[in-house]
């Protein structure tokens, strides 16, 4: 296994001059102080949306103020006998929770924790039939307060602890949002047990390491005093400012930034079993920062790990390490990668609770990228852009009781297209509006795996609508090599939100709807297949139909060539 020094540096030499580069030009522009100092001039002339977005670079202190109230919190929740917790929230207000949730073991005695992110009925309908209404905390996360799959659950949910026999009512809510908001208003109207007001001055995508990240921490049983000096921590070593190789955040902002404009604008992220969910949070904070005016970086997460002749010379791959998981296998295919001359990273964690250093690391990273690609990191300004359109789809609903006509196509013709599309460069995203299951998600392991093999591209998977507040701005806004798969649930059965004139399957379809539209307004190529009663299936036959029929005939040819290839641009690079 390559050695990797503290500072976590390139395995490979062959892209150092690039990066170097990228430092050097850094550290003349004195990067690192100006962005303590919050100078919005590092990214744009106009100071809107920059200078009141810069929150994160010191919150991890800020919120040592909010440790008695989140103490407060969890004793509420114990006195009241609570055996379930549901997050209602999207994109910043789900995604790192998710990770927390999904890498630390259950805490008992805490409450099982839901993080609830889709208006698919199936999902909603998952959730509300495994908790006891009666005794369940629902977190309603909203930074803006006016979300309306966030407020959609909520009156689903409401209804139900009120239908619920020996329920505590508005008790049993819990508001995280802005100061001001909507959302604050109307838990106070409802008389919401607690009420968290997050500093407004953070962006949702950075909110990992505030209210939104830490009351779901708390909840589960964390040490978040633990995980807030972890964070403390990474942020004092990306305060280093000579030299600017020795700072953790600025070298992967360095990295990204410098390799991206080369072409290799792919970021994978390869995690150790515990922390594979970490990747789904990665790509909200690079996708929805960097995807804009044409250019961006392409977060990858959860892709099936396979041998370097798979992967095209558009990567970089960053390896988050986990200290005594089961990295064996891992450990042989990041080794793997860098013999093979690609750009490869490795992150070694001590514990879980590093996770909140790579957070840190990882936000201050995305902000150098944003520098280096000479973009504004902090806004999203395609994202309202499907919002208008859903809303614009419901209305015709309402005056017409129909959805709009979209073309479908079968799995057969979906492949023809996709295979007359993917190129060198290219990555092929897999939207899904539908329940997650285990064959399903299979079946979508399988069908990446087949792209990687047949066509060498890129490929990444997200839920919808989660997905809209996550990697949807980047796919609008970002480089034009995308081609995007979107797959559509039936809907049914359905559900109802209580006080609406459409359900939460009608609001799914026009968000699929919105958001396909958006995408050919913006000349994606986006093709849309009807998922049948076994989700699954579909899914196989489009892998069946890629797949290689004799994939080892050629591999060794194709290993050498694309080898050849890789040395040759990376000394370009």
């Amino acid at each position: 296994m390559p050695t990797f020094s503290l500072r976590d540096t390139l395995a490979s030499p062959l892209f150092q001059s690039t990066v170097d580069s990228a430092l050097e030009a850094l550290a003349n522009d004195r990067v690192v102080p100006r962005l303590w100092a919050k100078d919005y001039r590092l990214w744009k002339p106009d100071p809107k949306e920059i200078t009141d977005r810069l929150g994160w670079l010191t919150v991890q202190d800020l919120m040592r103020e909010q440790l008695a109230p989140l103490r407060r919190c969890v004793a509420t929740a114990k006195a009241m006998k609570v055996t379930d917790v549901v997050l209602l929230g999207m994109g910043g207000s789900s995604l790192g929770p998710e990770v927390l949730r999904t890498s630390f073991p259950p805490r008992k005695p805490s409450p099982r924790f839901w993080v609830l992110d889709s208006t698919v009925p199936g999902w909603v309908r998952e959730v509300t039939k495994a908790i006891t209404p009666a005794r369940t905390l629902f977190l309603v996360a909203s930074k803006s307060g006016g979300t309306i799959e966030v407020l959609s659950l909520f009156a689903h949910f409401r209804n139900l602890v009120a239908k619920a026999k020996m329920n505590r009512g508005s008790d049993q809510f819990i508001a995280i949002t802005d100061p001001g908001t909507g959302l604050d208003k109307m838990a106070r109207d409802h008389g919401f047990g607690q009420i968290f007001t997050n500093p407004a001055d953070i962006g949702g995508r950075y909110s990992v390491l505030s209210l939104f990240g830490l009351v779901p921490a708390a909840l589960l049983g964390l040490d978040v005093p633990r995980l807030l000096d972890r964070a403390a921590g990474m942020a004092e070593r990306c305060k280093g400012q000579t030299p600017v190789e020795s700072n953790p955040g600025a070298y992967l902002g360095a990295v990204m930034g410098s390799l991206a404009k080369t072409g290799r604008d792919k970021v994978t992220i390869i995690a150790s079993p515990a922390l594979a969910t970490f990747g789904l949070w990665v790509e909200q904070l690079l996708a929805e920062s960097t995807g804009k005016e044409g250019t961006g970086i392409i977060p990858v997460a959860q892709e099936p790990v396979l041998h370097p002749a798979a992967y095209g010379i558009d990567r970089v791959f960053v390896y988050l390490r986990l200290k005594g998981d089961a990295n064996t296998a891992l450990d042989r295919h990041v080794q793997a990668l860098a013999k093979a001359h690609h750009p490869v990273l490795q992150f070694d964690l001590r514990d879980r609770y590093d996770l909140g250093a790579e957070f840190f690391r990882w936000e201050f990273a995305t902000a150098v990228a944003g520098h280096l690609l000479g973009i504004h990191p902090f806004d999203q300004p395609n994202v309202q852009e499907s919002k208008d359109n859903t809303n614009r789809v419901l209305g015709d609903f309402q005056s017409t009781g129909r959805l709009p006509e979209l073309p479908n196509s079968s799995p057969a013709q979906a492949v023809q297209d996709l295979s007359g599309r993917l190129r060198s460069g290219t990555y092929v995203s897999i939207l899904a509006y539908t329940t997650p299951s285990r064959p399903f998600e299979a079946a979508v392991r399988r069908l990446r795996h087949a792209l990687l093999l047949r066509h060498h591209v890129t490929t990444t998977f997200g839920y919808g609508p989660r997905y809209l507040h996550s990697t949807g701005q980047l796919h609008k806004g970002g480089p034009n090599t995308g081609v995007f798969l979107e797959l559509v649930d039936r809907m049914t059965p359905d559900l109802a939100i209580p006080d609406k004139p459409f359900s939460f399957g009608t609001l799914a379809q026009a968000q699929a709807a919105g958001d396909w539209e958006s995408l050919r307004a913006h000349q994606r190529y986006a093709i849309r297949v009807q998922l049948g009663p076994n989700q699954a299936a579909t899914v196989e036959a489009i892998a069946a139909a890629i797949a290689p029929a004799r994939p080892s005939r050629r591999r060794t040819a194709v290993l050498t060539r694309r080898r050849t290839a890789q040395r040759r641009h990376a000394r370009r690079a």
